[in-house]
């Protein structure tokens, strides 16, 4: 294993945005959310030339490899062996669990203690081990909040983004028992926090991992954090799992650091993070440390049919969150109204996927297609595109309610007809505005019921957008 050493800088910058988020409420935290991380991306994007070509050659890489997943799989596989690894493939989210579970109990492990991991967010892994009499601990600092908080993550860079610092302390004074204290701010609740996790790391009998990127050609795993807890995950208890999916395999160790090169500007506009961290095996003679056993579980999940579809693309995700920065649905709603570990963009098309488009239909509706997520998606996955393909297929499935499928065949057939709809439309705007004079909105309108059941509809001004921008328009002529 070896640890590339951040930039000091870096970690100052970011520790005061950490801290300037923490102490705003949470409506203020989505507002510099939406301002503040695409301006560090922009940045940090700016200050790095190559920045373009790498993501044209990491996205050949990806193509590549999916192309001929089974090989690098094989390989990754038989390099991982040789390097004294025990690899296991599950099929799904229910197969993964199984086998992590009985890792723990072939060693009668009591205390786990896991690094972040979307996968294992997917399935459920932390329930299934607790429910099995294990005692489970989140050490990402986000995670460990919400897993306190008994919650789930809203951001998948940032697990506890939802949480202002009051909520945070009032949990840790609650869940800690240490005594009377103050706690009065970020720094005190990182300290205390440290404290009350490095005893789990201490005394844990298994760590498990997740993995940014599965080299083949000699079978190591590398994960990248910024706090370090990974690491201590991976190399203080007797026994290390790697819980990632298929997709994760690239050929090369320049692959995966190109990737990461990517990853991290996007992700958090650093030029690398804290700590990248290449995993080979157990502990060989000559080692002081490290684990004496060590597991790759990969989990399908369902890969395999999305390699197969049209929605490959998807598989090309490196998980870096931008999408969801961007995007002007996410930071409205934040993560937790997707309903799925997935959100944001990338959660709006995989979490179908993974799930079934009938269970997930709303997700391919949130969207306005302004397509900004594309524009800063490091892989350039055509989100807008694939979303657009699940409504059709929705639509094609008939999984809508009949009179919406009626009504959105009613709206294209008049907006075919440019001035049929402006004029119905320049009759119904005034006759809403005059009815909606006196509240300036409707709490409840026919034929949108589905949006007044849970906010007022907002009453027009009277005139259309057209008639407004007609009307602009010479006036601006007249003034010359």
């Amino acid at each position: 294993m070896s640890n590339i050493p951040e930039e000091q800088g870096s970690a100052a910058f970011l520790g005061n945005v950490r801290d300037s988020l923490l102490e705003t409420d949470k409506v203020k935290r989505r507002d510099m959310l939406g301002l503040f991380m695409p301006l560090v991306r922009d940045a940090a994007v700016d200050q790095f030339d190559q920045f373009q070509d790498l993501r044209k050659q990491v996205k050949g890489v990806k193509q590549h490899t999916l192309d001929n997943l089974h090989h690098y799989l094989s390989q990754f596989e038989s390099e991982a062996l040789d390097n004294g690894n025990q690899v296991h493939f599950a099929r799904d989210s229910s197969e993964m669990n199984s086998i992590v579970l009985g890792i723990c109990q072939s060693h009668r492990a009591q205390r786990v203690v896991k690094g972040k991991s979307m996968v294992t967010e997917e399935t459920h892994l932390l329930h299934h081990l607790q429910r099995a009499g294990l005692s489970v601990v989140e050490t990402d600092l986000g995670e460990y909040i919400i897993q306190q908080a008994n919650e789930t993550p809203s951001h998948i860079v940032g697990p506890a983004l939802h949480k202002s610092a009051d909520e945070i302390r009032e949990l840790f004074l609650k869940k800690h028992d240490l005594g009377e204290r103050e706690l009065e701010g970020p720094t005190e609740m990182v300290a205390e926090a440290r404290s009350v996790l490095r005893e789990h790391f201490l005394s844990a009998d298994v760590g498990i991992i997740g993995a940014n990127a599965l080299i083949a050609e000699n079978g190591y795993s590398m994960l990248v954090t910024n706090e370090g807890n990974g690491d201590l995950c991976a190399n203080l208890p007797k026994v290390m799992i790697v819980c990632t999916t298929l997709d994760r395999i690239v050929p090369r160790a320049s692959d995966a650091m190109a990737a990461l090169r990517l990853l991290v500007r996007s992700a958090t506009g650093q030029p690398i993070t804290c700590y990248t961290s290449f995993y080979s095996g157990p502990r060989r003679e000559q080692d002081v440390d490290g684990p004496i056993e060590t597991h790759f579980v990969l989990l399908d999940n369902k890969r395999s049919d999305i390699l197969a579809s049209d929605y490959r693309e998807m598989l090309q995700c490196i998980r870096c969150g931008a999408c969801l920065n961007h995007c002007p649905i996410y930071i409205g709603v934040g993560g937790h109204a997707y309903g799925s570990v997935y959100m944001g963009p990338m959660g709006s098309v995989l979490t179908p996927l993974l799930d079934s488009l009938e269970e997930a239909q709303a997700l391919p509706d949130a969207c306005t297609a302004c397509g900004r997520c594309e524009e800063v998606c490091p892989s350039s996955i055509p989100l807008p595109d694939l979303l657009r393909d699940l409504r059709h297929e929705k639509n094609r499935e008939k999984l809508t309610p009949s009179r919406w499928r009626l009504g959105m065949k009613t709206h294209a057939w008049l907006l075919a007809r440019p001035r049929l709809y402006h004029t119905l439309s320049g009759i119904g705007i005034p006759v809403l505005a005059w009815l909606g004079r006196k509240k300036g909105s409707f709490k409840s309108l026919m034929l949108a019921n589905g949006w007044t059941d849970q906010r007022d509809f907002p009453a027009p001004q009277g005139k259309t957008f057209m008639q407004q921008y007609a009307a602009q328009r010479k006036a601006n002529n007249g003034s010359r």
